[in-house]
């Protein structure tokens, strides 16, 4: 497959892992990288906590040595200084290949301290962060923003050629303003109008569910990569699916359920062997029920699996929703 560089670091596919709090830990971000996925991100974290050396935060950039690569490590913040100390601690901790901004989570408590989508509505200050962190660390280094704040202030393109001048290796560009959130459909011509605007790689993010929905988004905007989210809840395979389709080949086909829910399971073994038991599982009653998604008469399933405490609680309902779906 036809990859691309961001800066140094080489990516040998077009479909990458959106970074998501909650979501894209080490044990998933492998399963992803197992199928194809030509990079992932780690959860964004908060560079003010890293400058306090914060233990929890710390653990969220957590990057196993038997893990592939590249990992690229998202920080968030609106303050130059920290964000470039936050990123070189981020970088003595896992040793990530790239630093990411991130410039799009629009959630309320990150807006609200004038973090993630709420720097586009400050795009100097934005470019003066990109200088601050680009200047500090020796991996490249890149952004992720959305298409504007509101219909009335779209202004990606500006954004993104602030950020290209400020020292941006690539930027990841959400098709939607913070006030639409995740409703609607994503706008992949602001997309188009960025990959337009600058010389440096675009990664396409918005309405990718689906092999064919990441060749399609590549070929309508010229983006350099595909960002895959929400599709891949319980569905590392789609990424499989995405470089299959870019390719031009026939897709493979979805696992049988009983691949589904192993690997299900396998995905809270290993965060259980790194972050303890309890707490994977209690992690997992929000992401094992999207593997049984679609699969029908499974609602007692999911309904059991959002209570699990154990890892033998677990197995046991996944051993029953085996026996019982086929």
């Amino acid at each position: 497959m036809k990859g691309f560089d961001i800066g140094s670091v080489h990516l040998a596919g077009r479909a990458v892992l959106a970074p998501m709090a909650g979501v894209s830990d080490a044990a998933f971000r492998a399963l992803c990288l197992e199928q194809g996925a030509a990079l992932v991100y780690t959860e964004m974290v908060s560079a003010k906590a890293l400058c306090y050396n914060d233990r929890k935060t710390a653990a969220l950039l957590y990057i196993p040595e038997r893990m592939g690569r590249p990992v690229a490590a998202q920080i968030f913040g609106h303050e130059p200084e920290s964000m470039a100390e936050g990123a070189r601690k981020a970088l003595e901790l896992c040793r990530a290949d790239i630093i990411d901004i991130n410039m799009g989570c629009p959630v309320g408590k990150i807006v609200k301290g004038g973090d993630g989508s709420a720097l586009m509505r400050s795009p100097e200050l934005a470019g003066e962060i990109v200088s601050a962190v680009a200047g500090a660390v020796d991996v490249p280094v890149t952004v992720k923003i959305r298409k504007g704040w509101d219909a009335g202030s779209v202004n990606c393109v500006e954004l993104a050629r602030i950020c290209e001048q400020a020292g941006a290796s690539a930027i990841a560009v959400h098709g939607r303003t913070r006030v639409q959130m995740y409703s609607g459909r994503a706008d992949w011509d602001a997309i188009r109008e960025v990959v337009g605007a600058v010389g440096i790689p675009v990664i396409a993010n918005g309405d990718v569910f689906s092999g064919e929905d990441a060749a399609r988004i590549l070929s309508y905007t010229g983006a350099a990569a595909c960002m895959i989210g929400r599709g891949s809840f319980g569905n590392p395979w789609l990424f499989a699916q995405a470089n299959a389709a870019i390719e031009g080949r026939e897709l493979p086909p979805e696992p049988p359920l009983a691949e589904k829910l192993a690997t299900a399971c396998r995905q809270v073994e290993t965060a259980a062997a790194e972050k303890g038991e309890r707490l994977a599982c209690i992690e997992a009653r929000a992401r094992i029920p999207n593997y049984l998604h679609g699969v029908p008469h499974s609602g007692e399933y999911k309904a059991r699996l959002v209570h699990i405490s154990t890892l033998e609680e677990l197995r046991h309902i996944l051993k029953l929703a085996e026996l019982n779906l086929r």
